[in-house]
């Protein structure tokens, strides 16, 4: 067990006890405040905006609202405020996004935490602004957000973004990092607070991704930023060396067909052009679905079968091998603060989903631009089973930051890892 500092991981711990005691039904449920329960999020008007948004400042507040915070079956004291604000696109033109903002029950310094869920969704239902009200019956949504609740038991305020949109662009890079930083600016407009505020950021799997890439696009996106560190887990760094190793498994490969329809949407891909009947069907079922819906939906489901003559893979199709090499991790810039960066390993490649040797260079990579970094990779341990041991280092990784403790690395022990060099783009 870590230590948390300043006595808040025994606090965290106490909260996460009682959220799962009271999910449980072991105790008695927490008045709320009172809050309006918003509609489903695709009947939602708060989630459209149709003005031109061009002149518009990234991370400007369009409107907010109050919203609960709360469990399925159960609601809470905490204050919670939804924020649709601006922010901008893959092809760096402005959209907007929404965000959760969460305050602490007891008050004290401020100390921000964007807390990137992974949500890993195609459909809004499981966008976190929904799911946080307590419409949810995904284990992992209720896990992440009894996290979250430890946090705010430890003093923190908590900033929680659907990164992925409004169009739900699962694992697109750099719109999920604007949309995180947009996510923390709104966050401090709306709480009344300076840029001077101490921020950090943390997520695993799907989370990893605004995180890694937000780290990465602070430095010229939003240099105004206190940021001073970042946690992420399980991280997809070079999704063309992922595709070949869920391909044909029992547990993953449902997220084939996932990607295919988040890259259609945020690149626009023809792919009538390529899929095969099978594909087309695949990519029609899984469009409105959450990761749990769809991730072992399809078991031994191979790459090769999503498409038709003459492409034998994804890959194949320049477009979409184009689409894959803009969000290879690593490439939008050099973080200036702390990273931990984590995976697990429970066979050669890695934790069943995430390759460990990616993570591993994208460190490496980051060490030799002189950025601190904490490289751990959880031997044993699958993709689900290292949320844990990761949730646990962050803590104490983003407790050690907000108190100023200078950042260890162990950057000379990592290895080169992977080559993350871009796929080669096919002829036509």
């Amino acid at each position: 067990m870590v230590a948390f500092g300043s006595g808040a991981l025994p606090r965290m711990i106490r909260a996460l006890v009682t959220a799962a005691l009271l999910l449980s039904g072991s105790t008695a449920a927490i008045p709320a405040a009172v809050q309006a329960d918003p509609p489903p999020a695709a009947a939602d008007s708060f989630y459209d905006y149709d003005r031109p948004l061009t002149t518009t400042a990234p991370g400007a507040v369009l409107r907010s609202r109050p919203a609960p915070f709360a469990f399925p079956k159960l609601s809470t004291p905490i204050t919670s405020t939804q924020v649709l604000y601006r922010t901008t696109n893959q092809q760096n033109g402005p959209t907007a996004a929404v965000t959760t903002v969460l305050r602490p029950l007891v008050p004290g310094p401020t100390r921000l935490l964007s807390y990137h869920m992974a949500y890993d969704a195609l459909g809004s239902q499981c966008n976190p602004s929904s799911t946080l009200t307590g419409r949810t019956d995904s284990p992992g949504a209720i896990m992440e957000q009894a996290i979250i609740a430890g946090y705010l038991a430890a003093g923190f305020t908590v900033v929680v973004p659907d990164y992925e949109g409004l169009d739900l662009e699962w694992t697109v890079g750099r719109q999920s990092g604007y949309a995180a930083l947009d996510g923390i600016r709104a966050a401090e407009q709306i709480l009344g607070l300076p840029a001077s505020t101490p921020v950090a950021m943390t997520g695993y799997s799907g989370g990893s991704v605004p995180t890694e890439w937000g780290a990465e696009l602070a430095p010229h996106y939003a240099p105004e930023l206190a940021l001073i560190g970042a946690a992420a887990g399980g991280l997809p760094v070079h999704l063309a060396h992922n595709l070949p190793y869920v391909s044909g498994s029992a547990n993953w490969a449902g997220v084939i067909p996932a990607m295919v329809v988040s890259f259609r949407r945020a690149y626009g891909l023809d792919t009538a052009a390529f899929l095969s009947e099978r594909g087309a069907q695949l990519t029609a079922a899984v469009e409105s679905l959450c990761l749990g819906q769809f991730a072992k939906r399809y078991p031994g489901l191979t790459d090769a079968e999503m498409v038709r003559a003459p492409y034998h893979s994804l890959l194949d199709v320049p477009a979409a091998a184009a689409a894959v090499n803009d969000n290879i991790m690593g490439t939008a810039g050099t973080p200036t603060v702390p990273l931990l960066l984590a995976v697990g390993q429970n066979d050669p490649i890695g934790d069943s989903v995430m390759v460990a040797r990616d993570i591993e260079a994208l460190a490496h990579q980051h060490c030799g631009r002189g950025v601190p970094v904490t490289y751990a990779r959880y031997q044993h341990h699958d993709h689900i089973a290292a949320f844990a041991r990761f949730q646990a280092e962050a803590a104490q990784f983003l407790a050690d930051r907000f108190a100023g403790t200078p950042p260890t690395t162990n950057c000379a022990s990592i290895g080169p890892g992977n080559s993350l060099a871009p796929v080669p783009i096919p002829a036509g």
